[in-house]
């Protein structure tokens, strides 16, 4: 269980930024280096909303009404939006997070079986999905010891540890991380000694003698970036002990619609003075300078106001809201990204005074071929790309206008990409990248479309689902497992009910196929079949009929569909003779 409001970051005088700017750099391109690994910024996921979760969570902290009134001083420009929503705003996020070149997101994680975990998973799977990795931020979550510390992180790596998403530093041992927030809170870290050759585990201080068993240090105020107390001699001990030093930046801080009343001081953003002059805290010898890490409080915080996250330009009127107008020069809705171009400037200025000082860039990769396809598929191989010092790797980016997407980032000159939509044409281009993360031109462009979907292939199988709500253990993913032993159900003696995944990508749906576990008794559930190209417009594939569950029939209902291509499909449960509550353990989705 969350906790509902954040403890308070240390409280220091409110301080006094500079006025005068530096210019702002022209937004991200898809002619951008890749994220970098050693950008990292924290982020949140205890947001929900009615229309997934069931009821708005963390949105309404300080006695707000969301969803025009929000416990924050600033509006996203999403809304007030669900963290389970991986297609829509998670998805979303990866792509800002990608966009300002932060690599690693760390992810605000509350113990096992807490809510922030069971949607770890679909995040996890939306950062692969832009080229991103995810580290963690353990939270103080009631009960939380050293001895429940070990058992936690042994639990992320075994759990989690096989995404692709999953951050290992490759510069320090292929170990992932975690941050400790609040970490001063237990005296005695000794049973963590253990972890430490496997793993960087971070405390959150600059006291030196506060860090004893562990891998390194970090600071996450949001305010204390601006004066950087003790940042210095964090960082020489660091380095001097073979330790990760991870310094905190952010863009301001300002909670009084989260928490009335507070005394907490606040920081101005001033334009974004603020965020520069923490960045070159992290950055400049006099206050440590050049650290492995550098970590951003945060991109998602919103009851704290340190968020980099865009945020609306006209936010719903009559509540007080800030917006981020006059940042870096600028107004109106290209405000709203400003804090993300303004991010990459400074990991691009990180990565250039970190890095050798090879300024020549790999010759584009020639020869682009497609060399296979199928229905979900692209196989791609291009020739060797040159370079006076070294070529490590190559980024393959789906052409897609003003920001493409990194699909891929191989090492080798080839790539299949895969979770790819039926019927459907892309087009791709590879750059090549050396080891100072110097970044070619991009090779030639080339097409491809993908073949029509076998009907035999069940399109929703492992596909995001979301229900209107949940009972207990029985959570919505249940339901495209592959398993028919296992179930969703929602919560009980109240109807209606929905159940939605998405195919990740508009298909020709022709039918559904609907489960119950086998053993089950007979019942006859009422339900109406959906579908929706967006998410949000939805209309009937299949009028609302009482389905028949039969375990002489295996539990299973075949259901026949008005033929339309669509990304969303939807059940719609209005009755349950079996049990009062909507109830599903496979739903399958076919093509025609």
């Amino acid at each position: 269980m969350s906790v509902w409001t954040r403890p308070l970051r240390v409280l220091l005088t409110a301080l006094t930024v500079a006025a005068t700017l530096t210019a702002a750099p022209h937004g991200a391109s898809a002619a951008d280096p890749p994220p970098s690994p050693n950008v990292h910024v924290f982020y949140y996921s205890w947001y929900g909303n009615p229309a997934v979760y069931g009821q708005y969570r963390h949105w309404q902290q300080g006695g707000h009404t969301p969803p025009a009134d929000v416990g924050a001083n600033l509006y996203p420009k999403l809304g007030a939006y669900d963290s389970g929503d991986y297609a829509g705003a998670v998805a979303q996020h990866m792509q800002w997070i990608r966009q300002s070149g932060a690599g690693v997101l760390v992810y605000s994680w509350w113990g096992q079986g807490s809510y922030e975990d069971n949607l770890a998973a679909g995040v996890l799977a939306a950062a692969a999905a832009q080229g991103l990795k995810v580290a963690w931020h353990l939270e103080p979550y009631a009960g939380r010891t050293a001895a429940s510390t070990v058992a936690d992180i042994n639990y992320l790596n075994s759990r989690y540890g096989s995404s692709p998403a999953y951050y290992r530093d490759t510069a320090h041992g292929d170990r992932p991380a975690f941050y400790v927030f609040e970490s001063l809170l237990i005296a005695d870290w000794s049973p963590i000694a253990p972890l430490k050759s496997t793993n960087i585990i971070l405390a959150q201080t600059t006291d030196t003698s506060k860090v004893a068993h562990f891998g390194g240090m970090y600071t996450y105020d949001g305010i204390a970036g601006s004066t950087a107390p003790g940042w210095a001699n964090a960082s020489a001990f660091c380095k001097a002990n073979g330790l990760i030093w991870a310094p905190s930046v952010a863009p301001g801080y300002l909670d009084d619609r989260a928490v009335p009343g507070n005394t907490t001081p606040t920081v101005g953003r001033a334009n974004g003075a603020t965020y520069d002059l923490q960045w070159n805290n992290a950055l400049t010898p006099a206050t440590g300078g050049l650290p492995d890490w550098v970590s951003i409080t945060s991109f998602n915080e919103w009851h704290e106001g340190s968020s980099i996250e865009p945020a609306h330009a006209t936010p719903p009127a009559g509540f007080g809201y800030q917006t981020f107008d006059g940042a870096y020069g600028l107004s109106g809705a290209a405000a709203e990204t400003a804090y993300l171009t303004r991010t990459r400037y400074w990991a691009t200025e990180f990565a250039n005074r970190s890095g050798p000082g090879d300024t020549v860039p790999p010759t584009a990769p020639g020869n682009l071929t497609v060399t296979g396809k199928t229905a979900t598929s692209v196989s791609l191989s291009w020739s060797p790309s040159t370079d006076n010092v070294g070529v490590v790797g190559y980024t393959v980016y789906q052409e897609l206008g003003a920001t493409d997407n990194v699909v891929a980032a191989p090492s080798g000159t080839s790539v299949t990409l895969t979770g790819l939509t039926p019927a459907t044409t892309y087009s791709y281009y590879v750059r090549a990248r050396d080891a100072a993360g110097a970044i070619s031109g991009p090779g030639s462009t080339v097409t491809a479309t993908t073949d029509p979907q076998s009907p035999t292939v069940n399109l929703a199988l492992n596909r995001p689902v979301t229900a209107s709500s949940t009972n207990g253990g029985f959570p919505a993913g249940n339901a495209v497992d592959g398993n028919a032993g296992s179930y969703w159900e929602s919560v009980n003696n109240t109807f209606p009910q929905t159940l939605t995944t998405d195919l990740g990508g508009a298909v020709p749906v022709s039918r559904t196929v609907l489960k119950l576990p086998p053993g089950w008794g007979a019942r006859t559930q009422q339900i109406a079949v959906h579908g929706s190209t967006d998410g949000v417009t939805w209309h009937p594939l299949s009028a609302a009929a009482g389905r028949l569950f039969d375990p002489a029939a295996a539990n299973t209902v075949d259901v026949a569909l008005t033929s339309a291509t669509v990304r969303y499909v939807r059940l719609n449960f209005t009755a349950n003779t079996g049990w009062p509550a909507g109830q599903i353990s496979e739903l399958e989705a076919y093509a025609s």
